[in-house]
């Protein structure tokens, strides 16, 4: 079936599902829009800007969305949040400040296939958790792409398995993913939650894999191996090593200071706020701006470009817009009519539910990506707190759902299509769906039904 007419069937049968469940005409047509902007953002990649700018114009057109609500509903925190590490972490990568961590770590890893792809996905991990997940995933896949061509082995599967530990570590902290920005400034909560509630589950998450992620992959991490035997056998007669990119320690000292005193004041957010008497999450975003800031000073002249090449705007439209029009759902009452529906088919069990959003977010990002699922679910929530439910379990339902979930397909998560495009420009080679849906598959399920099951038996500690 053709695209155009797979996005007319979609739109027409969910507004025609919608119009025979108690939806109003009003609330039919928000619903309608909001489902032609996400089809078509699905169908349409290259145009999902375009499909978003055409969804806001037909709702403020429409009457069901003004312009102060459009500005309410875009996140503008979520976004300048975004702004401020992409600009710290573009003058990071300029500085080679990842390469250089890296590189001082690679030479004592690199004797053995297995060691050498569980540090890199430790590292991926990590440097998600605390940079973000499409930067880790820019400097990791580079990286990935780099020993493959020196060990000349395929590089499809050890690319699939940064990415699966990239995703993992992106929902770890605050910071990882836009995911769990949106849920931090939504919910309330702060990056030492984040630590306390996501963080150890994550590492769990990555144990397992891995481990699952060694054992699919066998056979490539048994050419690895042999690759990896042979080209140091050569090296070691011929009396060479391997050519390393190298950088100066001296020119790391300020970006190392910057990027430790950023992630130490994200850390510490909640504590300064608590001693300014500010709100919730208030010094989350400032102290994203703060860094911002300071890199623009010690860059001067460059700062400029900086801005302009490296903070993605492109991406910040797309999410503005997205933001905007799942709040119009909200607005016209369309989540607080799918929350009671929750509700009434749960019995307002928070149990059931936090199963129920768990698996279903998870469904959703595998064909729809974790930001889109998310910011679609989480009017929902608010509508669902409003009702007077307990919603601390469904917050991180939602994150672990999304980010796990997003190593199901190759759409599921923005890094996955990052990814992707660095292997086919770079080794001008792809990966079909069932490539990355097998090894998807096998390390999903299990991950996330620990998460689940991790999650659900805390949840009288939440609920306190």
């Amino acid at each position: 079936m053709k695209k155009p007419v797979l996005y007319v069937l979609l739109v027409l049968g969910i507004s025609l599902i919608a119009a025979f469940t108690g939806f109003t005409t009003e609330q039919v047509f928000a619903i309608a829009i909001f489902v032609g902007f996400i089809c078509g953002t699905l169908l349409f990649w290259e145009f999902r800007l375009a499909f978003a700018l055409v969804g806001i114009a037909l709702l403020l057109g429409s009457g069901l969305l003004d312009v102060p609500h459009l500005i309410e509903f875009a996140s503008l925190d979520v976004i300048l949040f975004l702004v401020g590490m992409m600009i710290l972490v573009g003058y990071l990568e300029e500085k080679h400040f990842f390469n250089w961590a890296l590189d001082k770590t690679l030479p004592y890893i690199n004797h053995s296939a297995t060691k050498l792809m569980t540090a890199l996905m430790i590292f991926s991990f990590f440097s998600a958790a605390f940079v973000d997940e499409v930067t880790s995933i820019l400097f990791m896949a580079a990286i990935m792409l780099r020993v493959c061509r020196h060990y000349k082995v395929n590089p499809v599967p050890f690319i699939i398995m940064i990415v699966f530990a990239t995703n993992i570590g992106s929902s770890a902290t605050v910071v990882g993913n836009p995911v769990g920005v949106l849920i931090a400034l939504r919910s309330g909560y702060s990056f030492p939650d984040f630590l306390r509630w996501a963080s150890p589950i994550s590492i769990i998450g990555l144990v397992i894999t891995t481990v699952l992620s060694l054992w699919y992959f066998r056979k490539p991490m048994a050419e690895l191996q042999a690759s990896i035997k042979r080209v140091h056998q050569v090296e070691k007669e011929a009396g060479t090593a391997a050519a390393e990119e190298t950088y100066d320690s001296k020119d790391m000292r300020l970006p190392g200071l910057l990027f430790v005193l950023t992630i130490a004041g994200l850390i510490a957010h909640k504590a300064i706020e608590d001693a300014l008497g500010l709100g919730h999450n208030v010094m989350l975003v400032g102290v994203a701006l703060l860094a911002a800031g300071v890199v623009l000073f010690v860059t001067r002249d460059h700062a400029k470009r900086l801005v302009e090449t490296r903070v993605d705007w492109w991406t910040l439209s797309f999410f503005m817009l997205l933001f905007a029009s799942a709040g119009t759902l909200q607005y016209v009452g369309v989540t607080s009519h799918l929350a009671e529906g929750m509700i009434n088919l749960t019995g307002g069990n928070v149990r059931p539910l936090f199963v129920v959003v768990t698996w279903g977010i998870g469904l959703l990002t595998a064909f729809m990506d974790n930001v889109l699922a998310v910011a679609s679910f989480i009017p929902i929530v608010g509508d669902l707190a409003e009702a007077g439910m307990q919603v601390a379990p469904l917050w991180w339902g939602m994150l672990m759902g999304g980010t796990i979930a997003g190593n199901l397909t190759f759409i599921g998560s923005t890094a996955n299509i990052v990814a992707i495009g660095m292997l086919e420009k770079e080794e001008k080679k792809s990966i079909s769906f069932m490539e990355w849906f097998w090894p998807g598959l096998v390390t999903v399920i299990p991950t996330l039904v620990v998460a689940t099951i991790l999650l659900y038996i805390q949840i009288p500690l939440m609920l306190n």
